[in-house]
């Protein structure tokens, strides 16, 4: 077995490793996400006037902290570590596997850093994830929106993810369960696009040129900061139409089907965004979705490496 192959980790190797560096991750930038939720549903719809609930994200996070305390800041935390297992355990676990295959398809070396490869395979990992997540993103979101004291968009009080979970498949059934999944697609596809390629970009200059050692925690968080702005620029419209189209009213048509009362599909989403909020309708929550990104994508993908290298020299010192 070569030195490389030896280095490597397996599918479900990358998949738990990864998933356990997101769960570290979101329990800090998780507070964000509620701020960010809350952001984009204010005014939903609204072509201006209407009384503002919260002025911005740190406004947010003073109004929750004073009226639902921790629990508030932490809504949603349960399927976020659930969700956050899935989605960064396939899209960290998969990545590799997906490149090479696609690298290999083309004939060229499994390690051979391909920008359109990468984005490939970035872009169908996160999608994967996303795909396999969604009914807890789903109930993440809702649970975020839900504010006993100050709300904002429609609400839905569950008493546990349990009940979230059985209460939409009781009403919907399986569709329920898999409503808003293109968003989600959608959403995750364009920020894996660009996560894990700028962060191996980045890493792999910084390496190249001299500017910092390889296995520098500070290379680590250097790489992870520059992935971040690139997840946060790349995906805010989508993440703003996927938080609309989780947590808008539903209503049973005329074939009994339940269905979303404002929005029929992602991009019916954001037109109708567009249409009355104008373009910074897209980008509501912008800052907080930064400062919830940032952290998590330095967090998750930092502590991947750690992770990684610290199992790595367990693993190998043990055979």
């Amino acid at each position: 077995m070569s030195s490389t192959e030896k280095g490597r980790l397996s599918t479900p190797e990358g998949f738990i490793c990864g998933g356990i560096a997101a769960c570290i991750a979101v329990t800090i930038s998780n507070p964000a996400e509620v701020a960010k939720t809350r952001l984009q549903l204010q005014g939903e719809l609204a072509k201006g006037g209407e009384k503002k609930v919260y002025k911005s994200a740190l406004d947010v996070f003073s109004k929750t902290w004073k009226n639902e305390g921790i629990r508030g800041m932490q809504r949603g935390l349960g399927p976020a570590y659930a969700y956050q297992i899935l989605l960064n355990g396939s899209r960290l676990g998969f990545y590799e596997p997906f490149r090479h295959a696609i690298n290999d398809f083309i004939g060229r070396a499994p390690n051979e850093q391909i920008p359109i490869t990468s984005v490939i395979a970035g872009a169908t990992s996160g999608a994967v994830g996303a795909s396999l997540g969604n009914p807890l993103f789903l109930i993440k979101a809702r649970m975020q929106a839900y504010s006993p004291a100050l709300p904002v968009g429609a609400q839905h009080y569950y008493k546990s993810s349990f009940d979230a979970l059985s209460t939409i498949y009781r009403q919907e059934k399986f569709r329920g369960l898999v409503r808003g999944i293109d968003a989600a697609i959608l959403r995750t596809s364009m920020g894996s696009s660009v996560q894990l390629p700028s962060y191996n970009f980045t890493k792999n200059q910084l390496v190249k040129h001299g500017i910092l050692p390889g296995n520098s925690t500070w290379t680590f968080l250097a790489s992870s900061t520059v992935s971040g702005m690139c997840v946060c620029m790349a995906m805010q419209p989508a993440d703003t139409a996927l938080t609309r189209m989780y947590n808008q009213p539903t209503k049973r048509n005329e074939a009994g089907k339940v269905v979303g009362i404002l929005y029929r599909n992602p991009i019916d989403c954001l037109w109708k965004t567009f249409k009355t909020e104008g373009v910074r309708g897209w980008y509501k929550g912008t800052t907080a979705h930064f400062l919830r990104i940032a952290p998590h994508t330095i967090v998750t993908l930092t502590a991947n490496d750690l992770i990684i290298n610290l199992y790595k020299s367990i693993k190998h010192r043990n055979s």
